[in-house]
């Protein structure tokens, strides 16, 4: 295990949300990492955003870690759940709600319900 894959595993065991993302959650770098890091804010979900523009070796490793091509990243509680649009179609569906709940993660249902009502 390279020390990118070694620090990507460590960060993901060691947070229960975590978004690999182009920026940060306070200033994100790409539209599709503002939408997720957006998204988890106004739920308001406690995760910890790791900014792969600062690291090649993480930008590049979590892009081999997850066998998934591009970013943003989350994961949950260790799994892998997506992307920007697999994100934006979970919380439109209300599966991200059921997967937070099941994992036991705190975040507001009002928000995600105030998010699929502007979307409806």
């Amino acid at each position: 295990m390279s020390d990118a894959e070694t620090r990507i595993k460590e960060t993901i065991d060691g947070n229960a949300v975590v978004l690999f993302m182009k920026g940060t959650k306070e200033m994100p770098q790409c539209g599709f990492s503002s939408r997720v890091a957006g998204v988890l804010n106004f739920m308001g979900v406690e995760f910890s955003d790791i900014n792969v523009l600062a690291d090649e070796d993480i930008r590049q490793g979590i892009k081999d870690f997850s066998d998934w091509p591009t970013i943003p990243q989350l994961y949950v509680k260790g799994e892998f759940i997506g992307g920007c649009d697999i994100v934006t179609e979970m919380t439109l569906s209300g599966e991200l709600d059921k997967l937070f709940d099941d994992k036991g993660v705190a975040y507001s249902k009002e928000a995600a319900d105030k998010i699929r009502s502007a979307n409806a």
